[in-house]
C-alpha cells in the first residue's frame, strides 16, 4: 500500500535546483545573478538535498514553473501567493493553481467566487489549472517555492524569500505598466519592493485580505467584493496594455 501511494505522487521534487535554474530563460537567470541571491540558492540547494536524503517528500516537481511562459517584459499582472499547496499532486508551481483534476482548494474557490461577482453574466465553471492566466501575462508567484508534504510553511526562511524578492524586483523594474495584486499581510509586506519614485514604470498595487476562508470576508479589506480582476483590466486598458481574459477556456 505504501509503495502504491508513493508511486501515485507525481509532483515531487526529485533533485536539487541546478537543472531547473539551467532551464530558465537568460533574463531570469540574470535576475538571480546577484551574489546575495546566489548565496541563497546555494543554501537552498544544500537544504533541499539534505531533506530529500532524509526521505522528505517535497513539492512541486517544477519550483520555477511560474517563470516558464513569461519574461519580465511580458508580465502584465502579478498575483503573489505564500507557499505551495502541501498535499500530494496539488502544487504545480503556479500560485493558487492546481491540476484541473484536483479538487478546488478553498482560496481558489473564493477567487472564482469573486470572478462570478465581477462577471455575473459571463462567468462559467472554471478549470482549477490557472496556466491559461500565465499564458496571458499573469505571473502566479509564491514567495516560497517549495514545501514538504503535509507541512505548510515548512520551507519558509530557508532562502526562498531572497530569490523571489529578486524576481519581484526584476519584474517591478521592467518598463511596461503592470498590476500587482497583494492579498493578505504576507503579500503586502512586499510593497516596499515596488518602486514608486518619479520615472518608475507605471504600476497599480491592489490590496485586500487573503482569499482564504479565514479572511476573505473580514475587515479591513474583504477579498470578496474587492473588484480586483475588473480593476486590473480597466487600468491596463487605460495604459494601452493587453487585458486579461480571466474567464478564458483552457487552450
Amino acid at each position: 500500500m505504501i509503495a502504491r501511494t508513493t508511486a501515485a505522487v507525481l509532483n515531487r521534487l526529485t533533485g536539487n535546483l541546478s537543472p531547473h535554474l539551467d532551464q530558465l530563460a537568460p533574463v531570469w537567470q540574470k535576475a538571480l545573478a546577484a551574489p546575495a541571491t546566489q548565496k541563497a540558492l546555494r543554501s537552498l540547494n544544500q537544504f533541499l538535498s539534505t531533506r530529500l536524503r532524509a526521505g522528505a517528500q517535497i513539492y512541486p516537481a517544477t519550483p520555477f514553473r511560474a517563470l516558464r511562459d513569461l519574461t519580465p517584459e511580458t508580465v502584465h499582472v502579478i498575483v503573489l501567493g505564500q507557499d505551495p499547496y502541501h498535499g500530494a499532486n496539488q502544487a504545480q508551481g503556479l500560485a493558487f493553481s492546481v491540476p484541473k483534476t484536483c479538487p478546488c482548494p478553498p482560496s481558489l474557490r473564493n477567487m472564482f467566487k469573486e470572478l462570478a461577482l465581477e462577471y455575473p453574466e459571463t462567468f462559467t465553471r472554471q478549470s482549477n489549472n490557472l496556466a491559461r492566466w500565465a499564458r496571458q501575462g499573469v505571473l502566479l508567484l509564491n514567495t516560497v517555492l517549495t514545501v514538504e508534504a503535509d507541512q505548510p510553511a515548512s520551507h519558509t526562511r530557508k532562502g526562498w524569500e531572497a530569490v523571489t524578492d529578486a524576481l519581484i524586483q526584476c519584474v517591478a523594474h521592467a518598463p511596461q505598466p503592470k498590476v500587482f495584486m497583494f492579498w493578505g499581510n504576507h503579500a503586502q509586506a512586499k510593497r516596499n519592493l515596488i518602486p514608486d519614485t518619479a520615472g518608475s514604470p507605471p504600476t497599480l498595487v491592489l490590496t485586500a485580505n487573503h482569499p482564504s476562508p479565514l479572511s476573505a470576508q473580514r475587515p479591513p479589506k474583504p477579498f470578496i467584493g474587492c473588484g480586483h480582476f475588473k480593476q486590473a483590466n480597466q487600468w491596463l486598458e487605460s495604459h494601452g496594455q493587453p487585458t486579461i481574459d480571466w474567464l478564458r477556456d483552457e487552450d
